[in-house]
């Protein structure tokens, strides 16, 4: 009806003159009056004739209106990526051309709204976010009280969908101020607000403001909504169900959406699966089916072409794999669920957006490896075991191997436009996304929906390069391990790998040597998560553990057993891949024996049987990469001295670097962010000797320079590429925890920047002990080489240094650096030597071999 009365509101005002807006209009109208498949094609087919004879902004205008009304066909066809881009090119177009200017053109309403809308359902949070922030700022420029509420109401929304309660009630508060709503505004605001401090209420009572009183709801529907959801949190299966079907009494089919009614069907099985009625469970889940797919058979597996991004069938398939009874069944619909989010994920641009669908791959893995566990026990068989790994490791720091995979196919292809483009908006993105923060922090005092306005046409061009660059090179290849490639490998670095998936119920562990295989599955009770965080806490402080060394002995044993590291300690070097809380845990620091000893320098640490190296995922150990020929090194010394915050055995470190050839020392004033920056990119190893913060859920991690700090974000737009950072300083390993992804941390930003091989910290280090273990690390690698092998060395010979006290050999002083990267052999003079004269016996036997070749050639 709308889009009717916009016609002819355009149509009147046209003029004869006007002959290619007249003829966009008409293709329009025709369209409209006639939506099917063969009129769409027709309607594409003009389109992109128009295109080519656009000129003037009235033609423009008319086209804006043509790809709204097409983008409307296309969500109700389900087809929502294509509805979304061309929501996208009709935004653009507008927006570019300044439109507004000529005409009133309603863009919040047939363009903005639904394209918010279509962000949030695709799981698109990001620029769902921005995307509302924009037309909100638009919509109060214009004093349109309906769609300033209407985005109040759309964003409440999104931070209900996200669990952002407290955001929720902020934002209905900034409504209820505005004067004017209507009732149907008024009734959508009191439900979100009712909605969010029931969800705050059931978690911690002091989230919700004072005098919050629970709103009063007047419609049987959402009384009956609310009564579900409270039924719900107290887990009164039945009641929940008695008032949802109550509910479904108030509502109108005939102003129900398709999706909304598969959307219901699929809370209604759910509802009967918790309450072990499975034969409705899956009644109502073939019915939501049936909806959402006409080409769908009952009781068949669903053809992955005829699915598309639709959040409800991803719910619909993992409900589906756990009414199975055969394993291999409950594993194709999980795939499913998995294939479907893979459509929904593949056109997101920025972290944060990918970083928050992670959570639910996440569940769905360990349902997963808990079913070929349970086979696996009984069968030990290598495949069950490969297959639960590559589940495992799915999507593991996936985010962080998507920017290597970019990055590794620049390398290859240094000149290619579309890369380099690719490259640039990535960094303008962090760089918005930083100023974002800042902005919210109030450091920065910038419009924030001329930033959102930015940030979404940024992710727009960025989807845009990166569908180029995938049908130029194809798509981002998804991490499925190459298990002889990895065998082969840890052959070669006589290693031994433990790989760790933390879950919501059990946390997995897979042992593999080049021979060998083994899963475990540890039940995550509270005794099991209390054993990690004490340990974890008894780096707080240096006196936690030398007040009580035997709590320490006892504790560092007993999780060496727990974490069932004894059943893989058979080869000299030991790969780590944690999950969840044991990013935290120093493993080098856990005893692998039981011991009476208080003293530290004879206690059985991993660290004396075994090198130990950390790792992300699986195929970023397993990732070929170009060892650099830059072996420059670069330190950055603030010490910051005559302050509260001096760092006076900075310094000893700054003279371990100063004596190695081809390094160069930024000191005191001159160690400051803006020179960092310009010639960082020129070395091949960074040593940053500073202050650092893990942050916390407001402020980002950042790292300290002489006159201002780096955040993470701001590390995520560089691109430095060196070959090792060291990251001397505090919490540089700390940050906030991402469920598969790690700590967002300094360290995972200069990882994020390019850098192949990382040493950092995992709590407040010592200054004078860490200036000792930086000239010891120096003086091993300058004779190796090798910086996981000096890591190593260093806490070796820190152990056994009879100048350094007893005290100061607690593993609070060395035990905080841990070593991300690949095993590299040390090279030893000795190496050297027989390197050389392995050449010359080479050269000779060449020299020899050309030699005979040259007097036959001349005797024939």
């Amino acid at each position: 009806m709308k889009s009717i009365c916009f016609i002819i509101f355009f149509i009147s005002g046209v003029t004869l003159s006007q002959n290619l807006e007249e003829q966009i209009y008409s293709a329009t109208e025709a369209f409209i009056a006639n939506k099917n498949d063969h009129s769409y094609q027709r309607l594409v087919q003009q389109e992109n004739n128009f295109k080519s004879e656009i000129k003037s902004k009235d033609e423009q205008l008319a086209l804006v209106f043509l790809q709204c009304n097409k983008a409307f066909y296309l969500k109700d066809t389900n087809q929502l990526r294509k509805a979304i881009s061309t929501y996208e090119e009709a935004w653009q177009r507008y927006s570019y051309h300044e439109l507004s200017i000529i005409s009133d053109f309603d863009i919040i309403e047939y363009c903005l709204k639904p394209l918010g809308n279509l962000y949030t359902k695709t799981n698109n949070y990001t620029n769902a976010e921005n995307t509302i922030h924009q037309y909100i700022g638009l919509a109060e420029k214009s004093k349109n009280k309906a769609q300033n509420i209407a985005g109040i109401i759309n964003l409440s929304a999104l931070y209900q969908t996200r669990g952002m309660h407290s955001s929720v009630l902020k934002m209905v508060a900034k409504g209820e101020r505005i004067s004017g709503v209507s009732k149907l505004q008024e009734e959508k605001l009191t439900n979100l607000k009712a909605f969010s401090a029931l969800a705050l209420k059931s978690q911690i009572d002091k989230d919700i403001p004072k005098n919050q009183d629970m709103p009063i709801i007047e419609k049987p529907f959402a009384k009956h909504r609310l009564a579900y959801q409270l039924a719900l949190k107290n887990k009164d299966h039945t009641k929940a169900l008695e008032h949802f079907q109550r509910s479904k009494q108030f509502q109108n089919n005939e102003e129900l959406t398709i999706r909304a009614m598969a959307k219901r069907d699929m809370e209604e099985a759910q509802l009967y699966y918790v309450l072990n009625d499975f034969d409705n469970a899956d009644l109502f889940l073939e019915n939501a089916l049936r909806l959402l797919l006409p080409n769908y058979h009952n009781q068949k597996l669903p053809e992955e072409s005829d699915l598309y991004a639709e959040n409800t069938l991803i719910d619909i398939f993992d409900l589906k794999a756990r009414l199975q009874t055969q394993i291999e069944n409950a594993l194709a619909y999980y795939d499913l669920s998995f294939y479907v989010t893979n459509l929904l994920t593949s056109s997101l641009t920025s972290q944060e957006s990918k970083l928050a669908n992670l959570n639910s791959n996440r569940k769905r893995s360990e349902w997963c490896i808990d079913l070929l566990f349970d086979a696996y026990e009984k069968d030990p068989n290598p495949k069950l075991f490969y297959r639960a790994l590559n589940y495992a490791e799915k999507d593991k720091a996936a985010v962080l191997h998507e920017v290597f995979q970019k990055k590794s196919l620049l390398s290859k292809h240094p000149n290619d436009r579309l890369l380099l483009k690719e490259q640039e908006l990535l960094k303008e993105q962090e760089r918005l996304t930083d100023v974002l923060i800042k902005t919210k922090l109030g450091y920065q005092s910038l419009q924030n929906e001329s930033l959102n306005k930015e940030l979404l046409e940024v992710s727009i061009a960025l989807k845009s390069v990166a569908q180029a660059i995938n049908d130029k090179y194809g798509a981002t290849q998804n991490q499925t391990i190459d298990f002889v490639k990895l065998s082969n490998q840890l052959e070669l670095d006589q290693a031994a790998l433990a790989v760790y998936f933390y879950g919501n119920k059990a946390l997995y562990k897979f042992s593999i040597t080049a021979g060998t295989h083994q899963l475990s599955k540890i039940e995550l009770n509270t005794q099991f998560t209390k054993a990690i965080t004490d340990f974890i806490h008894l780096f707080d402080h240096a006196s936690v553990i030398n007040n009580n060394v035997n709590s320490f002995t006892f504790q560092a044993f007993e999780l060496y057993k727990i974490l069932k590291l004894d059943q893989i300690v058979t080869q000299p070097n030991l790969i780590i891949i944690p999950d969840g809380l044991l990013n935290f845990v120093p493993f080098e620091t856990l005893l692998t024996e039981s011991t009476e000893t208080n003293n530290f320098s004879k206690m059985p640490f991993l660290v004396t049987s075994n090198n130990v190296v950390y790792n992300s995922n699986i195929n970023f150990y397993l990732q070929d990469r170009k060892k650099s020929s830059n072996h420059q090194i670069l330190g950055v010394f603030p010490v910051f001295e005559n302050s509260n915050q001096e760092l006076r055995y900075s310094v000893d470190e700054a003279h371990s670097i100063q004596e190695i050839d081809e390094a160069k020392v930024l000191m005191h004033t001159e160690a400051t962010k803006t020179e960092f920056l310009k010639t960082a990119a020129d070395f091949g190893i960074l040593h940053l000797s500073t202050h650092a913060t893990g942050g916390d859920f407001i402020n980002p991690a950042s790292i300290a320079f002489y006159d201002q700090p780096l955040t993470v974000n701001e590390l995520y737009s560089l691109d430095i590429q060196p070959e090792l950072v060291i990251l001397s300083a505090c919490e540089t390993g700390i940050g906030k925890l991402q469920k598969g992804e790690g700590a967002m941390s300094i360290a995972r930003g200069f990882q994020y920047a390019g850098a192949k091989n990382l040493l950092f910290s995992l709590w407040q280090i010592n200054d004078a002990s860490t200036a000792t273990l930086m000239d010891l690390y120096y003086t091993s690698f300058e004779k190796t080489k090798s910086a996981h092998f000096a890591n190593r060395q260093s806490k070796l010979d820190y152990l056994q240094n009879p100048s350094i006290s007893t005290t100061k050999k607690s593993p609070y002083y060395w035990g905080a650096f841990v070593y991300y990267g690949k095993i590299e052999p040390p090279v030893t003079r000795g190496n050297i030597i027989y390197y050389f004269f392995g050449m010359i016996a080479v050269l000779f036997v060449l020299f020899l071999w050309f030699k005979n070749h040259k007097t036959t050639n001349l005797n024939d």
